[in-house]
């Protein structure tokens, strides 16, 4: 882990602590709700690991407090900037695609604006995530194939696609140049706490 990455993950791990024992949670309970293994509780708390975007949104989902939270430090101003090369990169590959999260709102109803850059052959999965989300992309540089429910869908430079964000999909990039694009993603729903072993009572 980088250094970068070592001071995010000792950021998120604080953020998920404090929001746990706030609500008198154990270790056990939160692992529950978000549907992982409390040893990854624990990894995550201690800033011992970096987790996927998937685990990250499990447990803010558990939370309710939506993925953002976990990742900005908090702030009292209606106007949140992220500068240049600050946002929160919670996805990279081996031949240095990444998923960086510039941008988001706080809950309830949590939009989140991400920046993505595919190298040549990289690939992410994303899970299903929360009933009601939603996403935009547009491609600013490149071309990117998008699967989802179902359907492949070929986007060059300049075009855009609206898509359900509940079910799992594909970003890829089989072409031989640099992808990148941006990606919005709406949870309605971000922000409802949901209580330990009610996830999905």
């Amino acid at each position: 882990m980088d250094e970068g990455a070592a001071r995010l993950a000792q950021a998120i791990g604080a953020r998920v602590r404090l929001e746990r024992q706030s609500r008198g949670w154990t270790l056990d309970q939160l692992a529950e709700a978000a549907e992982v293994s409390r040893r990854m509780i624990v990894n995550v708390e201690q800033g011992a690991v970096n987790p996927s975007v998937g685990t990250l949104l499990r447990i803010s989902d558990a939370l309710g407090i939506g993925l953002p939270a976990l990742v900005e430090p908090p702030q009292s101003k209606p106007v949140k900037i992220t500068r240049c090369g600050t946002g929160a990169e919670l996805w990279r590959s081996e031949a240095g695609g990444r998923g960086v999260l510039v941008a988001a709102t706080g809950p309830p109803g949590v939009v989140e604006l991400w920046d993505w850059h595919l190298s040549p052959g990289d690939s992410h999965l994303s899970e299903a995530h929360a009933a009601g989300t939603k996403e935009l992309l547009q491609v600013q540089e490149g071309s990117i194939t998008l699967e989802v429910g179902g359907a492949t869908v070929v986007l060059e430079t300049g075009d855009a696609v609206a898509y359900p964000g509940d079910v799992a999909h594909t970003y890829s990039n089989p072409g031989p140049q640099a992808a990148r694009y941006s990606l919005a993603v709406f949870d309605p729903d971000a922000g409802a706490a949901r209580p330990p072993g009610g996830l999905h009572g």
